[in-house]
């Protein structure tokens, strides 16, 4: 940063500089210089309104376009001089240009205020970020769905409570999480409509004397639209706080995902094993093989939901239009997006290198009397109401657990004692494999249905492809 003293282009009202603590205080360009790109976007659309509609003449605004595509080239390749006696990205960019071509520069900002700027740019930048966030979403629903796929047979333990209830297929376990990342998508996608308006125009508050065009400038910058209340369009940072809300929920995704992934791996349960990239080791204890990746995508979603908390306080209390406090906005909004790009990095390499024990999957998913219900079913198919068979295999659960085995252990006596008429040969008949096999409804964890989920999910990835190249 230059510490270059700096003219403040709204110097001519004062008479004392600017206390050197304070510019350094206020400045916001060592975090909004990442909106140099789209600041300049914008900025050059903004010039060739002006010149269409003859607010500024074409050779000037030539000569201002030439500029700023050159002053791009210099932050692209490190070039650039940022000071932050100059405040922000859109003050630095402008007075470059001022000093690359003069006075003419100055007229960039005709019809234009930095409140409608940062707007703009801001929506700009997130309209980048939520595709670059959904094609990840995609990306990781691909890698769930092979993974279900080939694990659409393999036996595994379904808890509720965290006890054993019913036994499922791995499969069905992943296109769990595949169902809520869809929906995440679904709320990107959501957000992205609402974020597509363009501010620009707006001015400071209250729109503009001049006569701009402000739907050819939505046109070039690609907006669905133009925010209609130019107050709104200032003072508006709803579309930030919904998109945090949105990423919000991602992290509540992938931080469940996590948990399992941290608990499946610990050798109580090896369920799974994590790929050695994923992991790291202890500086004292050689044995151990630590599962930070999950742990710290679990830790960082209250990091993102931190940024929410902070965006929906920063704005619950200003009146409109602009204020200084909304300069707090970019900090969480980046940090978020940051985050929640780097943990779908980080869980998708993770799981498209899971492996399953299935061996020790089947024999955890056998345990704590995961049959019962079937049981409970099976007698239910001989005429008996499901509150008695209920009671019926809860008795049954009671004396195996005091006789220290499974049901399928159990005499067929004590069946046939509690329910007579039922076969005594139906405890014997108990499996998980029958017990996953004969849930073949629509959402069932039978491995037909989950290869049915399987094809309807890769059709529908596929379009999402399509549509978003």
């Amino acid at each position: 940063m230059s510490d270059k003293p700096q003219k403040k282009p709204w110097g001519g009202r004062f008479h004392d500089a600017t206390d050197r603590f304070v510019e350094r205080w206020q400045a916001s360009i060592a975090y909004d210089q990442r909106l140099a790109a789209v600041d300049i976007v914008g900025s050059i659309a903004h010039a060739h309104m002006l010149a269409k509609q003859g607010i500024v003449p074409v050779d000037e605004v030539e000569q201002i376009v030439a500029a700023l595509h050159e002053i791009r080239e210099e932050i692209e390749t490190g070039t650039f001089v940022f000071s932050d006696a100059l405040e922000d990205i859109h003050m630095n960019v402008e007075a470059r240009l001022i000093d690359k071509v003069g006075a003419v520069g100055g007229k960039l900002h005709t019809a234009r205020s930095r409140n409608d700027q940062v707007a703009t740019d801001i929506r700009l930048y997130l309209r980048d970020e939520v595709s670059a966030l959904s094609h990840q979403l995609v990306e990781l629903q691909r890698v769930l769905v092979d993974q279900a796929e080939a694990h659409a047979e393999v036996v595994f333990p379904g808890f509720t409570h965290m006890q054993t209830a019913q036994p499922v297929v791995f499969g069905h376990h992943l296109l769990a999480y595949y169902e809520m990342v869809a929906r995440d998508h679904g709320r990107l996608a959501d957000a992205y409509r609402r974020l597509n308006q363009l501010p620009l125009g707006a001015g400071a508050l209250a729109g503009t004397t001049f006569p701009i065009d402000r739907l050819a400038v939505a046109r070039e910058l690609g907006f669905d639209g133009v925010c209609r209340n130019s107050l709104d369009g200032v003072s508006d940072r709803d579309f930030a706080i919904e998109l945090l809300a949105a990423l919000s929920l991602i992290m509540v995704h992938l931080s469940r995902l996590a948990e399992e992934l941290v608990l499946w791996s610990s050798p109580p349960f090896r369920l799974v094993h994590l790929p050695e990239g994923y992991c790291t080791g202890s500086s004292i204890m050689p044995q151990k093989r630590n599962p930070d990746v999950p742990e710290l995508i679990r830790g960082k979603s209250g990091r993102v939901f931190g940024d929410l908390t902070a965006l929906l306080t920063l704005m619950k209390g200003l009146p409109l239009a602009y204020n200084k406090d909304m300069q707090e906005d970019k900090e969480p909004l980046f940090d978020a997006v940051d985050t929640v790009r780097d943990c779908l990095t980080a869980i998708t390499g993770l799981m498209a290198g899971l492996t399953v024990h299935g061996d020790r999957a089947r024999e955890l998913a056998g345990q704590g009397f995961a049959t019962a219900t079937d049981l409970a079913d099976a007698l239910v198919r001989t005429g008996l109401p499901f509150r008695d068979a209920h009671e019926v295999v809860g008795k049954l659960v009671a004396r195996a657990e005091a006789a220290g085995c499974d049901l399928a252990e159990l005499p067929g006596e004590a069946l046939t004692e509690l329910a007579p008429g039922a076969d005594a040969d139906l405890l014997h008949k108990l499996t998980v494999d029958g017990s996953v096999a004969a849930r073949a409804a629509l959402g069932g964890t039978a491995p037909a249905q989950v290869l049915e989920a399987v094809r309807d999910a890769r059709i529908a990835l596929k379009h999402h492809n399509s549509k978003m190249r």
